[in-house]
């Protein structure tokens, strides 16, 4: 099969195109041909620093995937060859996303929502399921409470802004102006351009704050605007809060994983009309490297997806 692999860490240039064995599901694992493959900044991070669990090269990054399953292993009932999944396979080990074919265990995945291409539908396992964990599973949205997303035009951001919206609360975006149609458009109530105003002095007493953007100045602002017990999510790492901010609110790093019962969840607010990915960019499987680049610009709006099949 086709794959992208990288022998040392570096810049895009390290990503480079090959064969490889097609892998074998294992037992209560599925082989699925991969269509489409999500990219994520994790991608771009792993293939320069290393592994999440200190792995070094040679491997393949990338881990959304959406395709139709190929073979499965001993003892699975969940699917049958020819079912379209997508899903989230083995974070955070490697998958080898950015490849023809993926194995993994069957609850890494879920039926592909049928009003989603493939392309579509990679757009949203990693980051859907970030969003949807730090919303749902974590700080509990609740019908009413304001909840201010950080780089809420990005991959995770425009996910969380429509679950969170999906779930009756009151959603604040930050984003460059470029981006604020945007945001309007997909259900943000405000909008704040961080480029021109703090969002610390324009806020207070918010619920739910999810920092998709990171650091310890941005967390440490986001501490300050949220109320007594209000929860906040970091996602892009640990950052470091004073202790007063500590014992005030909930807080502290999140990091996404596959979840079965989340996809679904996922893919009812898609058939529902609720959540729409926004996929800015697609390029072949054989253009990683460009792909990569654009992502670590920092200019996309919503996904960029690899075209596999």
């Amino acid at each position: 099969m086709r794959t992208v692999t990288q022998e040392e860490l570096g810049g895009p240039e390290v990503l480079k195109i090959g064969e490889t064995e097609r892998p074998e599901p294992g037992a209560g694992e599925i082989l699925v041909k991969v269509h489409a493959a999500g990219t994520n900044p994790v991608d771009w991070k792993v293939r320069t620093h290393g592994g999440l669990l200190g792995d070094r090269p040679p491997f393949t990054v990338g881990w959304d995937v959406s395709g139709t399953v190929e073979a499965v292993g001993f003892g699975v009932r969940l699917y049958r060859v020819g079912d379209e999944v997508f899903g989230l396979p083995r974070f955070p080990q490697f998958a080898g996303g950015y490849s023809e074919y993926v194995t993994a265990p069957t609850r890494h995945f879920a039926p592909k929502p049928a009003a989603l291409s493939h392309v579509e539908a990679a757009a949203l396992p990693l980051a859907g399921l970030t969003a949807h964990q730090a919303l749902v599973d974590i700080a509990r949205v609740e019908p009413g409470q304001k909840v201010l997303v950080h780089a809420a035009a990005g991959g995770v951001g425009h996910l969380a802004v429509q679950i969170a919206k999906a779930k009756g609360a009151y959603v604040i975006g930050t984003a460059s102006a470029a981006k604020h149609e945007f945001l309007r458009s997909i259900g943000a109530d405000e909008v704040i351009d961080y480029t021109a105003a703090d969002f610390g002095e324009l806020l207070s007493d918010l619920d739910i704050v999810i920092d998709a953007f990171g650091g310890d100045d941005y967390t440490a602002r986001s501490a300050k605007v949220l109320r007594d017990g209000g929860v906040l999510v970091t996602l892009p790492g640990p950052a470091e809060l004073a202790e007063p901010e500590q014992a005030r609110i909930a807080s502290g790093f999140m990091l996404v994983e596959p979840d079965l019962n989340g996809l679904k969840a996922i893919a009812e607010l898609v058939e529902s009309g609720k959540l729409t990915p926004t996929v800015s960019e697609t390029y072949a499987l054989e253009d990683a490297a460009k792909a990569q680049e654009s992502l670590a610009s920092g200019r996309t709006i919503g996904k960029i997806v690899l075209t596999v099949a």
